[in-house]
């Protein structure tokens, strides 16, 4: 593993694309910072972190290695690692809400950004953008946020946690070689936050439905079933959870 580390940075996804626009970069590259002034969420939302407090990340994979067909698939071996670290760590409640936000209860403690840089419309490469609440305490202006120490009370060996995840995406990743996709599937399915219970969503047109998460498909979209057992599947702009 080459770890890059950093003190502060713009962003670890935009640091290892300018890598790799210039040089070439060693497969599972992992930059690291111990602030990010722009970090990144899905759809262009911000990542605010203080600064040494918590794990801020970026690992670079080639998919000429890895051969992904989609980005879920690339989603699924990235949630499904950081929640064994999590679970390996004890954190009670550890589930992944669609698409790629862990959460421990009703508090979200990681967020993941996978970008995908496409030649000749195929997946090349690869980064994976990964921001999780360590040891910060303070969320004010974030009142579903948390953090591993504030959930369990003691401070984490960052560094830790950065091994253990990248050993857990390696354990992953073995299954999608194996051409395992079925077992991966069904346990993404099992993790999801809030699958089978009655939720409530948003539609992009702000049309609020009631209804019960029963899986993703084979595009990585959310499954519902609504009424009158009326089984329909949403994409990520389509679609968000309020409860």
């Amino acid at each position: 593993m080459n770890i890059i580390k950093l003190d502060a940075i713009d962003s670890t996804n935009d640091y290892l694309k300018s890598l790799l626009s210039s040089m070439s970069v060693k497969n599972f590259t992992i930059v690291t910072a111990n602030y990010q002034l722009k970090g990144r969420g899905q759809m262009g939302s911000s990542w605010y972190s203080k600064n040494s407090k918590n794990l801020i990340c970026s690992l670079y994979l080639s998919n000429t290695y890895a051969g992904f067909i989609n980005q879920f698939h690339i989603s699924i071996v990235v949630s499904l690692a950081i929640k064994k670290t999590l679970d390996d760590f004890n954190i009670p409640k550890i589930s992944i809400k669609w698409p790629n936000d862990i959460m421990s209860g009703n508090k979200k403690v990681c967020g993941i950004l996978i970008e995908n840089l496409v030649n000749k419309n195929k997946i090349k490469d690869i980064i994976i953008g990964i921001g999780l609440n360590v040891n910060q305490t303070d969320f004010s202006n974030l009142p579903n946020a948390s953090s591993l120490k504030k959930i369990m009370g003691v401070n984490y060996n960052i560094e830790e946690i950065i091994n253990k995840i990248y050993e857990n995406i390696q354990y992953y990743l073995s299954f999608f070689f194996k051409s395992r996709l079925d077992l991966l599937n069904d346990t993404y399915k099992h993790s999801i936050y809030r699958v089978n219970k009655p939720s409530t969503f948003v539609l992009d047109n702000q049309k609020v439905i009631s209804g019960f998460i029963r899986g993703v498909n084979e595009l990585g979209k959310l499954v519902l079933e609504i009424e009158d057992n009326k089984i329909v599947s949403f994409g990520i702009k389509e679609i968000s959870l309020v409860n």
